[in-house]
């Protein structure tokens, strides 16, 4: 699954972030990268207001993010996106609180998920513990046997 998130709409929802962070988009980047790792999924996130020399498409393995030059906005970008794509974006879900950009999303027929939704559902993937790890079976007669001989013997060759 991919999803196309708002990323100055959901920076707001994540504890620890803030727009008035010169880092956030990196800070949003990053953990967008970790619960990408964890729950085996793919981000597109937009971001408005990019800097001069600083937009486009940037890829950070399971995340892209895409910095929409002024006057420019994440919103017509993310529009956009959902236009060319098509029936190819059925699959994946929009994040964002906004309201037009919710509708444009629906227009195109993807699930919407509001902002704050999305940040309960990264915070519950990261806080989770990882797989659980099976437990080691124990050692066999034979097994033990072997291992009590080893150490029996480094012991008795010992000066």
């Amino acid at each position: 699954m991919q999803w196309i998130i708002d990323g100055h709409n959901l920076i707001p929802h994540i504890q620890g972030l803030s727009l008035s962070d010169l880092d956030d988009e990196q800070a949003l980047i990053d953990l967008l990268l970790r619960f990408c790792r964890v729950e085996r999924d793919r981000a597109l996130v937009f971001f408005d207001r990019a800097q001069a020399g600083f937009s486009g498409e940037q890829k950070h393995g399971a995340v892209r993010a895409v910095f929409v030059p002024q006057p420019g906005t994440a919103d017509a970008a993310i529009a956009a996106y959902l236009r060319k794509q098509g029936a190819r974006a059925r699959n994946d879900t929009l994040v964002s609180s906004d309201r037009m950009v919710q509708a444009s999303a629906r227009a195109q027929h993807l699930q919407v998920l509001p902002s704050p939704d999305f940040a309960r559902r990264i915070s519950t993937a990261l806080d989770s513990p990882s797989a659980p790890v099976a437990p080691e079976k124990p050692l066999s007669a034979e097994e033990l046997r072997m291992w009590e001989e080893f150490f029996k013997n480094r012991r008795d060759n010992k000066p």
